[in-house]
């Protein structure tokens, strides 16, 4: 089940921002992103600790026939709260959950809000994920035609018994599939979502899955490290005994493997966990997340940051319903960040960059702390250099520990 959510200062009734937030002479400058949460699954995979529900989970007062129109009235608030600036979006992002478990009706007429409300730069990109189940021919194709260009569908693995260990409902073969239909739809971009690392796992049921997606021609792959979250279905199995706890070797095999696979069939690394077969392909709104941009996150759960303030909503589907229709902001708190901790944030994310993290935002200690890790084969000498930090192969395996030495 989803966690607790962090505690923070109060949010206004109306969802107004700190004045600052606001005056922000890049404020209009600053690109802007929208990210909508749908919180609905028809289950919930052992693995799972997202803020998603299923029926039997939800309770009352949370319909999803009306969700999108409450979400809609987010998106308007949103447009009150961040003033008349013309700040056109520059990515829209649907997540969840599983977002194509709505009509994809719904999800076009949320598009359709943002524009609306905000507009969208000319060649904004526009991206829902999708379980392989949850969609086919003739959604895809209204999905394409109401102005979605993104799709990544959860593929997660192509061995059936590694899908069973993490509950996932589709079968091997069908994410292929998708990425077929996806493209006879008319979707410039598709990324397959893979997890390394579930107990029962081999290297050669990861060859395998790294293969198929390979050969399913997408132009982006997602491959994550399965991490066993307390609270879930997989955590109790693994405490029971009837799993097997996968260590941090094997993840870090499983991640060259994953390398080596990938590079030779033309994808490029460039953000730890994400290839793209191009510059194209990458996903723009993640990147606006690494680079420091502003966004509007809609819906139960979902996060939030303008201007160096950060916010989240409250997380049940029911108690996030209630408060949209009595017209008040559905946050539950916030934060607002101070220059040292937007500093240490630029590090820790743009790090995981390609393009690196600029040298000159690191303290005294962390530059040393780089000339250290250079010396040591995690970051590129050549470019250290020329004034960034960028992780070499052996870096990325350690990423979280480079990082650590850069902040103290």
């Amino acid at each position: 089940m989803p966690g607790v959510l962090p505690d923070g200062e109060p949010v206004p009734t109306d969802g107004s921002l700190p004045p600052q937030a606001l005056a922000e002479p890049d404020l209009s400058r600053t690109p802007l992103a929208f990210y909508i949460h749908v919180p609905y699954c028809a289950t919930r995979c052992g693995y799972c600790d997202f803020n998603t529900y299923t029926a039997s989970e939800l309770g009352g007062g949370a319909s999803q026939a009306t969700y999108a129109a409450t979400a809609i009235e987010e998106i308007r608030l949103a447009r009150k709260v961040l003033g008349g600036a013309d700040l056109p979006v520059r990515t829209v992002f649907f997540g969840g959950g599983t977002p194509t478990m709505l009509p994809a009706r719904d999800l076009v007429a949320l598009l359709g809000a943002v524009r609306d409300e905000f507009g969208l730069a000319p060649d904004a990109e526009v991206t829902t994920e999708a379980n392989p189940e949850s969609v086919d021919p003739a959604y895809l194709a209204e999905l394409r035609a109401g102005g979605f260009n993104r799709i990544s569908f959860g593929m997660q693995s192509a061995r059936e018994h590694v899908l069973q260990i993490l509950d996932r409902r589709h079968t091997p073969g069908r994410p292929e599939a998708c990425v077929r239909e996806a493209r006879a739809a008319g979707f410039e971009h598709v990324n397959l979502d893979l997890i390394y690392g579930t107990p029962g796992e081999s290297d050669d049921d990861w060859r395998a899955s790294l293969d198929a997606a390979i050969g399913a021609a997408p132009d982006h792959v997602s491959a994550y490290s399965l991490i066993v979250e307390d609270g879930t279905r997989l955590a109790a199995r693994v405490k029971r005994g009837e799993l097997p706890m996968i260590d941090d070797d094997v993840h870090a095999d499983r991640y060259l493997i994953a390398e080596e696979r990938l590079a030779a069939a033309g994808y490029s690394w460039y953000e730890v966990s994400n290839w793209a077969a191009s510059p194209q392909g990458r996903s723009r709104h993640n990147l606006l997340y690494w680079t420091g941009a502003n966004w509007w996150g809609v819906g139960p759960g979902a996060h939030s940051h303008v201007g160096g303030t950060r916010w989240w909503n409250v997380k049940h589907p029911s108690a996030y319903s209630q408060r949209v229709a009595a017209g008040h902001s559905p946050a539950h708190a916030r934060e607002v960040l101070a220059a040292e901790d937007r500093r240490v944030e630029r590090i820790l994310l743009e790090l995981r960059l390609d393009s690196g993290c600029d040298i000159s935002i690191l303290q005294p200690a962390g530059r040393k702390a780089a000339i250290r890790a250079a010396a040591e084969g995690l970051l590129d000498p050549r470019l250290l250099a020329e004034g960034f930090a960028v992780l070499t192969l052996k870096g990325r395996l350690l990423a979280d520990a480079v990082v650590r030495d850069l902040v103290d």
